[in-house]
């Protein structure tokens, strides 16, 4: 299935060399591909891991590879992408002047709901050789602006071992190299990966971070943002290092689910339901329109007291089935719904998750997407979703009586049935005004914690906000346009620095 290699080593696990195809691009860049990328546009999810030679990224971009491929601890096998493990060559020999991308194709949908793309920066810090460490900036350039390179990088991986206690000179250099490649708009893009770890909180390697005042990503307790691996999954599994190994591969797992970025599928999760929200909001404001119309029709037939009916497109929620869902070799994919609020919570890319609870949605047994933020055990995943539809129907006066006229109290007052619609209409018109602003927010959120904001609107569409806030707010509603346009600015920073580089050389 994997088409491997010759088997490199024999045993429990048994290792593979996976087959690649090869690809060097120029003098600078060369690029690895596993599997065939689907003519159709996926999504695409880029990881640039920068660390000293020995840190241990080779057998992180293994383990990255493994997971994406759906490989599990029990499988009893283990594949290798990487041309070579650090420290199989000397320090100098390992030194190479290519920029190697990763790239894991066909495999969306097993234990990722993207394709995965992985950048390895050797031989960034070799203070020996600087003219090196040139040429791998020049080489992220070149794949950076290249029509068919990388152009969009969702985070820098820091790459450090849990024994570092100070940040060497070359690691700084390789931290100052990336921040001027890229710029401070990086810097809550900058995650911190912790190599052989025994899952604890490594306390020198933060110690280093915080004393030099590296500015990176921050978890809520202000630390840097970091992820604990220790990637021992080739080592032979003995009756005596089995539950040694299975833990060191807990860790890593552990480490890997969190950085892939649960606050940005669940943003993108609510701007989805918050679409939803709006587009009932507005059938049901269409619904009143009829309704006003139709008995500004019959107001004679209303002032005497007669019996009329009238037809409207009345909206309503429907279970539709999904394509693809179901149980596929090691996982569920189907969609996260609430059955309390009748939403959709999570769908497109929902595919890790084997109940509710474990969606990345969920955050402390609660729903981050619903609109009553409902328990987790209020939700199903299944092959359905909540969509919103019309159907004509019919409708007597008392009908209409009963749904507007909430408080038959009310009708003391002499409040009549067309005023009921004007101040059912009035709220609506608020509560899309309100989930207007929460989707905005969003928005802006996902925009932060982003490379680019082009990277941000992969995520979502921003077309459909920009239509309905001109009518609600223009100064968002600008603020939308200018961030759909800038991937043009993007452009034309890359190509500004691009061409500062050069003048090095």
């Amino acid at each position: 299935k994997f088409r491997p290699n010759p088997i490199i080593k024999k045993g429990f696990p048994s290792v593979y060399k996976l087959r690649t195809k090869v690809k060097d691009n120029n003098k600078h860049v060369r690029r690895v591909t596993f599997g065939k990328k689907d003519g159709k546009k996926i999504k695409n999810k880029t990881i640039l891991l920068v660390g000293e030679t020995g840190a241990g990224k080779s057998t992180l971009v293994n383990f990255m590879v493994n997971h994406a491929i759906g490989v599990k601890f029990e499988d009893g096998v283990w594949f290798q992408i990487t041309e070579e493990e650090e420290g199989e060559k000397s320090q100098t020999e390992s030194q190479t002047l290519y920029v190697t991308v990763y790239e894991i194709f066909g495999f969306e949908g097993k234990t990722l709901p993207f394709s995965l793309t992985i950048i390895d920066t050797p031989g960034f810090g070799n203070t020996q050789k600087i003219e090196q460490d040139l040429f791998v900036s020049q080489g992220l350039f070149d794949l950076f602006r290249s029509d068919d390179g990388v152009h969009e990088v969702d985070a820098v991986g820091l790459v450090m071992k849990a024994s570092d206690n100070r940040m060497s000179d070359r690691l700084l250099y390789i931290f100052d190299s990336v921040m001027s490649l890229f710029g401070n708009d990086i810097i809550k893009n900058i995650i911190v990966m912790i190599t052989h770890s025994n899952g604890l909180s490594p306390p020198g390697p933060l110690e280093a971070l915080r004393v030099l005042e590296i500015k990176c990503a921050r978890n809520e307790k202000n630390e840097p943002l970091h992820f604990l691996f220790d990637n021992c999954q080739d080592k032979e599994r003995t009756d005596e290092t089995k539950e040694i190994l299975y833990n060191c591969d807990k860790i890593s797992r552990k480490g890997i689910k969190g950085l892939m970025m649960k606050e940005r599928i669940r943003l993108a999760a609510c701007i989805e339901n918050l679409k939803d929200r709006i587009q009932l909001i507005e059938m049901k404001e269409n619904e009143i329109q009829q309704t006003e119309k139709a008995l500004k029709e019959h107001e004679k037939e209303m002032k005497m007291n007669q019996n009329f009916t009238i037809e409207v497109d009345e909206p309503y929620k429907e279970k539709q089935p999904i394509d693809g869902g179901g149980w596929k070799l090691f996982f569920y994919q189907g969609a996260v719904c609430c059955t309390h609020c009748e939403e959709t919570c999570h769908h497109l890319g929902c595919t890790t998750a084997w109940s509710p609870q474990s969606c990345e949605v969920m955050k402390d047994g609660r729903c981050t997407v619903c609109n009553r933020k409902c328990l987790a055990s209020a939700h199903v995943k299944e092959q359905w979703i909540y969509v919103n539809k019309t159907r004509r129907v019919k409708k007597t006066i008392e009908d209409m009586e009963e749904k507007y006229k909430k408080n038959k109290a009310a009708s003391a007052e002499k409040q009549n049935l067309l005023e009921s619609l004007r101040k059912e209409k009035e709220n609506l018109e608020v509560d899309k005004t309100k989930w207007l602003c929460e989707a905005y927010a969003h928005v802006e959120k996902l925009n932060e914690i982003s490379l680019k904001v082009e990277t941000a609107s992969t995520y979502i569409n921003l077309e459909f906000l920009i239509e309905k806030m001109e009518k609600h707010d223009e100064e968002k509603c600008g603020m939308l346009k200018e961030m759909a346009k800038s991937a043009d600015n993007v452009q034309k920073a890359m190509k500004y620095a691009y061409n500062s580089l050069w003048k090095m050389f």
